[in-house]
């Protein structure tokens, strides 16, 4: 009961606040943060359960049973599922605190706290999924949260036209997974995660003639073809090049969301399904070799990329494309550990770096531009200082969590092979980008001469406490989490 309540509070205060938000209104934060707290409590509780003993495996009901299509709900707890679950409920707990203040007189307030309780009810199961199609389904359950929040302020065009964006580019990658499952219940005859890695073992080196309908020849090895639709899916979930386009233009959503969907939720299900899938991608060099050179491209291209922004959440945005590269570079070099633990790291820190961004928006009455900024450091002394800690961790700062989490990667991919030596001069290069970006927007926003609209200098302060202690907790989180790999 324990395991089936971490999703499901969630989604109860999701139905609550839906069904009655018109009258709950700005009262709706004591339904949502509630809830995900507990969650995060049971989430704890599991994790101590699941270090200390055996994955759990627990079977709801059947669910599709037609003929030799038999598929049940369950959900399946092992160490990698323990740690998102955390991830997942730590970072929206405290996006949830962050929300009261900065959503405070904003129409549709309760609208928002239900989506995003519906958000984390997605990610929760489909981290817990035990079959390919409860992935599947949850996969795309957290497609839709996506495309409700990043369009909240739907009387924008702008926020609209990104929203549209994020979901049709999506459908892209998210075509290909759905023939990936289609093609593994055909092979194996299931889709129970259990079933279908036990047989894939007995099915390494069998091919198929992707160009026998058109009468050619062009054998290629069943595990490739599954684990590169797959990878389609990822792609797109998890902004790799080519289907990056869509993740930049999510920051027109509120600055909760973003923090939400760059740190725990949307983007990390592509590099979660990656290492979910291990003992099938191990059985295929030539995807993990894709998955690998994909990440690497991803993560150098939007750290060039980060370097000419001027918007300072567009910068947050693509560090966080440019990380998701390296973790899918870890997972394909086979490093899913190293992967997972940089995907746990910059939870932490990439839920601060837009935290405090949304931080510095409110302060200057939703002004985006840092060329519009600087001289903040000593008008909200909070925000700058956590800034400091989350840009330090990002640029893989000694003794912050990113500088063991990337340091792992590195060596994971030079160790690898003479492709993971190439890689692993890119993320090197990569770094030392990251830190230029980094810095750049901590000084060009935080030091110097003020450059704020006149009228606006003058009422400049730190926002609710709502708002700086979910900071404070992240910037030890950004420190911490290190040392827990």
């Amino acid at each position: 009961m324990k395991y089936v309540l971490i999703p499901l509070l969630p989604f109860a205060a999701f139905v609550v606040i839906g069904l009655f938000g018109h009258w709950i209104k700005e009262r709706a934060h004591w339904i949502a943060v509630p809830a995900v707290a507990a969650s995060f409590l049971l989430a704890l509780s599991t994790f101590d359960d699941i270090v200390h003993g055996n994955p759990i495996h627990v079977t709801l009901y059947s669910w599709i049973t037609s003929g030799a299509f038999d598929v049940s709900f369950g959900l399946y707890i092992d160490r990698l599922t323990a740690a998102m679950l955390l991830l997942v409920t730590v970072v929206s707990g405290l996006v949830h605190v962050y929300t009261i203040g900065y959503m405070h007189g904003e129409p549709g307030y309760a609208r928002f706290f239900a989506y995003v309780a519906l958000f984390t009810f997605s990610m929760l199961m489909l981290v817990m999924a035990d079959n390919f199609l409860q992935l599947y389904v949850f996969w795309e359950a957290v497609g839709l949260c996506s495309y409700l929040l990043i369009g909240h302020w739907y009387e924008r065009k702008s926020a609209c036209d990104a929203a549209t964006k994020a979901f049709i580019v999506n459908r892209v990658g998210d075509f290909g997974f759905g023939l990936g499952v289609m093609l593994i219940f055909a092979v194996f005859g299931s889709l129970q995660y259990d079933q279908v890695f036990a047989q894939a073992v007995l099915l390494k080196g069998q091919t198929i003639n992707l160009l026998r309908p058109l009468g050619g020849e062009w054998p290629v090895e069943v595990m490739t073809v599954i684990c590169l639709l797959l990878f389609a899916g990822a792609v797109g979930k998890s902004a790799q090049v080519p289907l990056h386009v869509w993740l930049p233009d999510a920051m027109e959503g509120p600055t909760p969301i973003s923090a939400l969907i760059h740190a725990a939720t949307m983007v990390t299900a592509g590099v979660f399904m990656v290492a979910r899938l291990a003992p099938l991608y191990n059985l295929s060099p030539a995807a993990l070799d894709v998955v690998a050179v994909t990440g690497g491209v991803t993560a150098i291209f939007a750290a060039t990329i980060a370097l000419t922004q001027n918007d300072i959440k567009r910068v947050v945005a693509w560090s966080t494309v440019s990380q998701l590269g390296y973790m899918m570079m870890a997972c394909g070099f086979g490093a899913y550990v190293a992967g997972i633990y940089h995907l746990l790291t910059h939870g932490a820190f990439k839920a601060l770096l837009f935290l405090c961004c949304g931080s510095v928006i409110i302060a200057l009455h939703h002004e985006q531009d840092m060329r519009r900024m600087g001289g903040l450091k000593d008008k909200l002394p909070v925000t700058y200082w956590t800034m400091l800690i989350g840009s330090l961790a990002l640029a893989g700062f000694p003794l912050t969590a990113g500088f063991f989490s990337k340091d792992e990667i590195l060596v994971s991919a030079w160790l690898a092979s003479k492709l993971g030596k190439m890689l692993a001069l890119v993320g090197l290069v990569t770094a030392f980008m990251t830190a230029f970006y980094s810095f750049r927007l901590l000084f060009v926003a935080f030091w110097g001469e003020s450059r704020v609209t006149a009228g606006h200098a003058d009422h400049i302060h730190e926002p609710s406490p709502t708002m700086t202690i979910p900071l404070i907790i992240l910037a030890v989180l950004s420190i911490l989490t290190g040392y827990l790999g």
